[in-house]
Parts: structure tokens; C-alpha cells; sequence
């Protein structure tokens, strides 16, 4: 999607404001987003908890500032409601990586097996799968399930891999990977914990094992930003390395301006290739255009949408007390 034209001398911000006002919409921005975009959203938060967030609103319209599977998640959950996402190019490489019909197939090869889809994933493969699970509530999950019950997980291999080896479950994992949290360097890591040789490293589990081997805490999104809450408390000290999409850092250093957050270094020995290339192409430009336009919006047929949501409902039963409880609350907007 181009970028919008003609905007110039427009303010932004309160053009926003004043559509999401006559829309009555609800605006949601991911960790991953930029820091204009979490500054002005109404909830910041993990992907399923915005969805649930937008869903107990009376909003008309839901702008997602994310990728389309958080969307469709959305559109999901609140069918009643116009879904529109900023750019509709902003994808996901794990949901790239596991199109609908070669996972048709997967499990066909696997008759037994039942399948834990992690959410990062179209609703068609959400459709496909028994339980969606995410970071926080996968190892719930996995518990509940009968150790002699064959398990598919996909589509983050590196994910499937963290729980596989912390439960002792023998899972089949799906091949797929996260391009940001793959970019992360081990011999980078290590250069940078040497010269803050006291510093925590928290990791999100979409990394490779030999960058979660390091870490000192692994969790969700929600989970590493709890983390760093809490280091005042637990004695931690100033600086935290952080092994993840490094936006969130910026809702870090809101809320503790006197520590110190370092994002973990790429290969090239800085992170500017980890920040995810889908989030970045939201913008405040294409979020007016949206809320404009009401496009582009999620459109979906309702037998998928039915048959996704089973797999949605099958966590949140299993696992209830694990989502819904993380994103930051309400943003105090104004017009100024």
C-alpha cells in the first residue's frame, strides 16, 4: 500500500481524534507499533488482548494498528463490527509460512495428532486447528492435554521447540519462523551482556534456543514488559537487554524513565533489523486514511469465521486466567 498524498499541513492527530469520534472507534496498537501510534491508541497491548478489549466496547469501528492475522482475530471476536487495518500489506512472516493448504495437508499426514496453533496465524489455519494458543497461555494448555495425545504445533518452530523442551512433550512442529526474533545474534548478544555484565536479558519465546539459552527471563510480550515493572522491585538494577521487536522498549521507558533498556543487537551488531518490517508499515498517515475511508477493512465469509472461533473458544476455556490481562488500559487522548 502507497503511502497516503496530499495530507500536508493536516493535523494528524487531532484528524484522528475527530474520526474516531464521529466513527465511534476503538484504536489498538501493538507493542511493535511505533511510538506515535501507542501514544495516541485507546488500548496497547498483545494481539488477543486488544481483540478481547475491542470486543466488550460499544465501538461501530475497530482500527487495528497491527498485522492482518490481529485483524482478522479481531474481526473474529466482533463480527458485527467494521474491522480496518492501516495497511493491509502488514502481514506476518509466520503466517506467510504456513498457508492454509500445505497445513490441510500437515495434518493429514498426522491423523492423530491434534493441533495447538499458535496465534500468529490466518484464520484459515486458525479454522484448521483444535486450540489457538499463545506465549502465556501454550504451557497451560499443553498441560491439560493427556501426555500420550499426539500434539501438532505450529507455525513457530522456535516457540514449539521452547515448550517442547521445557514440558518434556515430543511435538511435531511446523517449519515456520519469525523473521524478526530469527535476526537476533548470538555472538552479538554475548559482545553486549560483556559489557553490562549485570544486566537481565529477557527473550520472547519466538527466538532461536540458542538466544533463549541466555536468558534470564522468557515470556510473551505482556510478560517482558511485567518484567521490566518489576525490576525497581526485585532489585535488578538499571539496565535491561531486550530480546524482542524493540518498540515495546518505548512503553518501557515511559513507565520507568531512569532505567536503562538495551534492545538485543542483529547480526550487524545493532537492531535496527529486528524491528518487524510488516508493524512499521502502519502509519499516522494511513491510519487517518483508514478511519477516513473505512478501508481497508477485514472482510470475512462466516462459515470460516464460525469455524475459526471454535479454536479461539477452545483456549479461552482451557486456558482463561492466562489472556485478556495485559495491555496497558485505556490512553488518555485528547485533541491537543
Amino acid at each position: 500500500m502507497e503511502q497516503p498524498t496530499n495530507l500536508t499541513g493536516l493535523d494528524l492527530r487531532a484528524e484522528i481524534d475527530r474520526l474516531r469520534k464521529e466513527r465511534n472507534a476503538v484504536i489498538l496498537a501493538h507493542y511493535y507499533q511505533k511510538p506515535e501510534i501507542q501514544d495516541l491508541a485507546d488500548f496497547v497491548g498483545d494481539s488477543l488482548d486488544l481483540s478481547r478489549k475491542a470486543q466488550a466496547t460499544d465501538a461501530d469501528v475497530i482500527a487495528f494498528c497491527g498485522v492482518r492475522f490481529m485483524a482478522e482475530t479481531a474481526k473474529i471476536l466482533s463480527p458485527h463490527k467494521t474491522v480496518i487495518l492501516p495497511d493491509m500489506d502488514a502481514g506476518c512472516s509466520l503466517e506467510d509460512s504456513c498457508p492454509p493448504e500445505q497445513f490441510a495437508a500437515f495434518r493429514a499426514q498426522h491423523p492423530d495428532a491434534i493441533a495447538l496453533t499458535y496465534i500468529n496465524c490466518s484464520a484459515a489455519v486458525k479454522a484448521l486447528s483444535d486450540v489457538i494458543v499463545t506465549s502465556s497461555s501454550a504451557e497451560t494448555i499443553l498441560a491439560r492435554i493427556p501426555p500420550e495425545q499426539k500434539i501438532i504445533f505450529g507455525p513457530d518452530r522456535n516457540l514449539g521447540g521452547y515448550l517442547a523442551r521445557k514440558t518434556g512433550r515430543d511435538l511435531i512442529l511446523w517449519p515456520g519462523v519469525c523473521i524478526v526474533h530469527e535476526a537476533f545474534s548470538e555472538t552479538e548478544l554475548l559482545k553486549l551482556r560483556a559489557q553490562h555484565p549485570n544486566a537481565p536479558i529477557v527473550a520472547h519465546p519466538e527466538c532461536p534456543a540458542v538466544i533463549l539459552d541466555h536468558a534470564d527471563y522468557v515470556g510473551s510480550t505482556r510478560g517482558i514488559l511485567e518484567y521490566a515493572m518489576a525490576m525497581e522491585q526485585q532489585g535488578l538494577g538499571d539496565t535491561l537487554i531486550v530480546a524482542t521487536e524493540p518498540h515495546i522498549i518505548h512503553q518501557m521507558e515511559k513507565a520507568l524513565p531512569g532505567k536503562t533498556f538495551i534492545g538485543a543487537p542483529g547480526a550487524d551488531g545493532n537492531c535496527n533489523c529486528n524491528i518487524c518490517p510488516y508493524m512499521a508499515l502502519n502509519t499516522l498517515e494511513k491510519l487517518y486514511v483508514a478511519l477516513r475511508d473505512l478501508t481497508p477493512r477485514i472482510e470475512m465469509d462466516e462459515g470460516l469465521r464460525v469455524q475459526a472461533k471454535k479454536s479461539l473458544d477452545a483456549m479461552l476455556e482451557m486456558a482463561s486466567t492466562t489472556v485478556g490481562q495485559g495491555d496497558l488500559g485505556p490512553a488518555k487522548v485528547t485533541g491537543d
